[in-house]
């Protein structure tokens, strides 16, 4: 799922940054509206009314669009950007990122604990190792990125937690299929803001 790739299919459309002035797949992009205040406001669900103004899923260019006007230029019009969006879009991703890790956890299609996931892996279930951002460097390099599969370690201890109902989880992994492909998708633009922790050298590798 890289977001560079070049796909012109109708199930990966694509839309110019307004920042980068790249045009990329709409997966690595963040979507936002004008509201009826003339305020920016992050779409994440992409199911906001109004025409979308897009930004790469990148802190750089979030930073670049809010503080040089970009916004603006691309609305054709005055509007408000607020102090905080980078760290609105960054909250509202996280959220996103546990909330489905966690109806994955329900629908028995994610697993959490070393020996757990150690198993899953071994025995070729795991499509996704999540690793906590702020776990033992020591500890996550005892694991290793799914064959054919992906790694992000973009949650922290806690939040990582909270998709397992516990107050924090360092390893966790998602089987193949259900709500899976749409973690790799959040995962994938929380990832851009906040940067892999550059621990696992086989980080979000296929």
């Amino acid at each position: 799922m890289s977001r560079g790739g070049r796909n012109n299919d109708r199930e990966d459309p694509e839309r110019r940054c307004i920042a980068t002035g790249e045009v990329q797949p709409k997966r690595g992009l963040i979507r936002f509206v004008i509201g009826p205040e003339d305020q920016v406001v992050p779409d994440l669900a992409e199911k906001l009314p109004g025409r979308g103004i897009w930004v790469a899923a990148d802190r750089d260019a979030l930073e670049k669009a809010t503080s040089k006007g970009l916004f603006s230029r691309a609305a054709r019009t005055k509007v408000t950007v607020p102090a905080d969006l980078v760290a609105q879009v960054e909250d509202g991703l996280a959220r996103r990122v546990v909330e489905l890790v966690s109806l994955a956890r329900k629908t028995g299609k994610a697993v959490a604990g070393f020996e757990k996931v150690k198993g899953w892996l071994a025995e070729g279930r795991a499509k996704v190792l999540l690793q906590a951002s702020d776990g033992s460097e020591r500890g996550k390099g005892k694991l290793w990125t799914p064959t054919g599969g992906l790694w992000f370690g973009c949650l922290t201890a806690s939040e990582l937690g909270l998709s397992f109902g516990r107050d924090h989880v360092i390893h966790g992994a998602l089987a193949a299929g259900g709500l899976t492909d749409k973690v790799i998708l959040e995962a994938g633009r929380l990832t851009g803001l906040r940067g892999h922790d550059g621990g696992n050298s086989a980080a979000g590798k296929e």
